[in-house]
């Protein structure tokens, strides 16, 4: 078997508009086409033995033990290795269900599809589920154990963190949308102009003076002690030959920690003699230059947290540890302790397992023990030198004992430090009574505060902390940090119908960004050049902290590729669905096209409205597995599917009488005579109609005048920097030429629609076959060629997409042949000369006709040609 490519799923997608983190492996079984697992001996009995636990996995049979029934009965590799992959997953503790397998639309190869939570997992259970098949069909012996630990490794490397994770789970549960920002903790809540970030549980409202103080614990010490604030005596030293005066004023026992440090990093405590100190010293110097010699309070240590100056949790912590049974090893001990069901690895759960690192093992040696030794009954051994959970420690939630004297001096410190979010870790034994009554102290202030002790405590109460912190981000009720997102989708017309909504949300007023087949536009700043219609372009669009109002182009290659990149959006326009791009990702239909584009109108929001081409079967029906409200437009204001909406009162926007319209109900209101609107070229280009007619509806839709939405359809003038290669006419002294991207059967369509309207003593046309086109595709592009032009240039795509060059030009001249045998063709494969050529030779009166797929090239070298021409230094021959 063979994997030919694996993608991963990131956004509502082909497979699942709700299910976005989905991989898609497309899986050439090969000769195993021919070997359903029936077929294979002890195939069955194999995959039992090795999986029991896939005796949950229902199938389609939708009963326990469903897919080891298919198995007997005699079922693909394929849709096995979707299992495989799931289940390889869960052992790794990682449970996700979501599965199907699916052809491909060429013998033997499919698509297995199923879920993931991290991607990097994802990938890598593709290609182990493939290995483990392979096993199972050989009869050979296979050791998942590194798999498994491979996959927990890949996911704590990957995962966002326990504190950073809450955060981006409440934002959701509220609707928040989230865009992870790099590899580690940076996210950002909300899009656009209208986003707040986090790192961790540092957030972009935290002061930045607040974060340098809780860093430096010198100052928060001081300011601390000037504010009357329980803290332990202590000093600062920098040299080895001040650290015995430092502990002589201090007092043993103490603790010895960086100035700097965070997260228990470098910290030694209960130090009770000046041997010890130096090493401590040397610990801590590995941190920061300088280091602090502290009192070492006894007691509980218990972490406080504060958020908007606001208590909101308390737990206790205690350091791993082993309590002695009088029989086993403190290495036993360990044992034993790691096998609790809540210990993991990393944070994969509520507690860390206990590691036996050099540090561990100095603890113990300095307590007088050894790995192998055996403690008394009830003796209690602290394995680690601080009670963080990360290494193993426990807490337990204290939140609702606090002495509100407790409560208001954290509230209170918080303002000092001047931290939003600030965990004060404090000793003392009895966290009920004033600290001034314990003796206890508060030892340090910190920023960024981990949040896993209190969202998960070993006991207690587990406390929604996260919630308090999207609270103070975003202090409205029902504010989603959103921005208006409107996505436009269909085979042809969307980025011009892309560019007329920016221009009329431009006009209006907004700061728009958006993305089209050309490139990312940043209040119409190109900022990204090339075919930008993808995910990670309109990732970029609603990162920018300017930008509020996007308007996204949404093509087939992205949404195949990796899904959108967005979850929902406000307004979807689909324009047509036309054979294109057929035969390729797996998508060999129509049909199947249709239901790649309605991709898009499926993620709007319910209050939303999805703009739908009534004029086009495919794109009407997508109305049926929508949850938002329609709105209909229509080149034909007697179609029935308009006029029944419209008797529900709903919006549509018809062509009538030579009026572009809208109507509510049965109400119109005439926007303009179309052949006023220069897009239009005085109303003869009718496709143009046709994309100004969703244009209009989205920016009704989105609260924009007539009177605005008129005064930005008379100024959105086409041309090659407003509409680069969509109708962009070029007047000559002696001829004309027409530059246009149709590069597909139905968009020649529509250009010869406009090109019978113009008068020319000849017109010529310059055409390519595509790569990436069915041959039937590129056959239809010269027979309509045929009718359009008198005589013929065919030329070649820089980039063939997988045919060469002579096919593409033979598919091209049978499609012109079979039309018109006698039709006058020239083959000129470079671009450059095609196009030099027919200027060259162009008659008086004549109409050149360049349909390109470089834009940019071209518009280029016909601009050149141009500035000759008006300063007379153009030859023709």
């Amino acid at each position: 078997m063979k994997i030919r490519e694996i993608n991963a799923m990131r956004g509502p997608n082909y497979w699942s508009v709700r299910r976005h983190k989905l991989i898609v492996m497309v899986l050439d079984l090969e000769e195993m086409e021919e070997l359903p697992s029936n077929k294979i001996p002890g195939f069955g009995d194999r995959i039992r033995i090795m999986f029991p636990g896939m005796i949950t996995h229902r199938c389609s049979k939708g009963c326990e033990g469903g897919f080891f029934m298919r198995v007997d009965e005699g079922t693909w590799m394929g849709h096995i290795i979707e299992h495989i992959a799931l289940e390889i997953q869960t052992l790794a503790d990682m449970d996700t269900g979501f599965g199907r397998t699916r052809g491909y639309g060429e013998k033997g190869v499919y698509n297995v599809v199923f879920s993931y939570i991290e991607e990097s997992v994802g990938r890598y259970a593709a290609r182990a589920a493939v290995r483990i098949c392979e096993a199972l069909i050989e009869g050979e012996e296979y050791d998942m154990t590194e798999d498994i630990q491979k996959m927990r490794e890949l996911r704590e490397a990957e995962r966002l963190g326990p504190s950073t994770g809450s955060i981006v789970e409440e934002a959701e549960s509220r609707g928040i949308p989230w865009i992870r920002l790099n590899k580690y903790s940076l996210c950002q809540l909300g899009y656009g102009a209208n986003q707040k970030r986090i790192q961790a549980t540092v957030t972009s409202d935290t002061s930045s003076i607040g974060v340098e103080l809780a860093c430096d614990k010198e100052d928060t010490k001081y300011l601390l002690e000037q504010a009357e604030v329980e803290v332990p005596r202590g000093d600062i030293i920098s040299r080895e030959s001040s650290l015995k005066d430092a502990c002589n004023y201090v007092g043993f026992p103490l603790v010895i920690k960086p100035i700097g440090g965070n997260h228990g990093r470098g910290i030694t405590v209960d130090i009770n003699n000046h041997e010890d100190t130096i090493e401590a010293f040397k610990i801590a110097k590995e941190v920061s230059s300088r280091v602090i010699v502290e009192k070492y309070i006894t007691g509980e240590d218990y972490r406080l947290l504060v958020i908007n100056h606001v208590f909101v949790a308390a737990a206790k912590r205690t350091p791993a540890h082993v309590t002695g049974d009088g029989k086993h090893t403190i290495e036993e001990l360990v044992e034993e302790v790691n096998k609790d069901p809540r210990r993991g690895y990393g944070h994969e759960k509520v507690l860390t397992a206990i590691t036996l690192n050099d540090l561990t093992k100095n603890i113990i040696k300095d307590a007088g023990y050894s790995l192998d030794s055996i403690l008394d009954e009830g003796e209690k051994l602290i394995l680690k030198d601080t009670a963080n959970l990360s290494t193993g420690g426990t807490a337990e939630d204290v939140t609702d004992i606090v002495h509100p004297a407790n409560v208001s001096m954290a509230e209170r410190i918080s303002k000092i430090i001047d931290l939003d979010i600030c965990g004060i870790d404090i000793m003392t034994t009895d966290i009920t009574r004033p600290l001034s009554d314990t003796g206890g102290a508060v030892l340090e202030v910190n920023a960024g505060p981990g949040f896993r002790m209190h969202l998960a405590p070993t006991t207690g109460l587990p406390r929604n902390v996260a919630a308090p912190v999207v609270d103070k981000l975003f202090p409205q009720k029902g504010d989603t940090g959103r921005i208006p997102i409107v996505a436009i989708t269909g085979t042809n017309g969307k980025t011009t119908t892309s560019r007329l909504m920016a221009h009329i949300a431009k006009m209006k007023g907004y700061r728009v960004g958006y993305t089209t087949s050309d490139g990312v536009y940043i209040q119409n700043r190109m900022l990204m050049q090339g075919d930008c219609t993808g995910p990670s372009s309109a990732e970029f669009v609603l990162k920018d902290p300017t930008v509020n109002f996007a308007v996204l182009e949404c093509a087939r290659g992205g949404l195949l590729r990796a899904g959108l990149g967005f979850k929902n959006c406000d307004i979807a326009i689909v324009t047509n669905v036309a054979a294109d791009h057929l035969g390729l990702k797996g998508i060999h239909t129509i049909d199947q096209l249709a239901k790649v584009k309605g991709v898009v109108p499926e993620t709007v929001l319910p209050d939303g409205y999805a703009i739908l081409n009534a004029d086009d079967d495919l794109v009407y029906d997508m109305r049926r597995s929508l949850n938002c409200n329609v709105a209909l437009f229509s080149m034909d204001e007697n179609n029935p599917r308009i006029q029944a909406l419209q008797r529900i009162g709903g919006i549509t926007a018809v062509y009538e009488n030579g009026f572009v319209t809208l109507c509510k109900g049965a109400w119109k209101m005439r926007v303009m005579k179309a052949e006023s609107i220069p897009l239009t070229y005085g109303g003869r280009a009718k496709f143009m109609i046709q994309n100004v007619l969703p244009a209009v509806i989205a920016a009704h839709i989105s609260g924009i005048s007539i009177e605005d939405t008129k005064a930005a359809l008379e100024t959105f003038i086409p041309s090659a920097s407003s509409t680069p290669g969509r109708l962009n006419l070029f007047e000559f002294n002696d001829f004309s030429i027409l530059l246009d991207y149709a590069h597909n059967p139905a968009g020649m369509r529509a250009l010869q629609k406009f090109t019978d309207t113009i008068e020319a003593t000849v017109k010529v046309g310059i055409i390519a076959g595509i790569g990436d086109r069915r041959e039937e595709d590129n056959k239809e592009m010269g027979s309509i060629a045929a009718d359009m032009f008198d005589e013929i240039i065919i030329r070649q795509d820089k980039n063939l997409r997988g045919k060469s060059e002579s096919e593409l030009i033979n598919m091209l001249n049978q499609g012109i042949k079979n039309r018109d045998p006698e039709k006058k063709t020239m083959i000129i494969p470079s671009e450059k000369e095609a196009i030099t050529y027919a200027i060259s030779h162009a008659e008086k009166g004549s109409l050149i006709v360049l349909c390109s797929d470089v834009v940019p090239d071209a518009l280029q070298l016909v601009q050149e040609f141009k500035e000759k021409d008006l300063k007379g230094e153009l030859t023709l021959s």
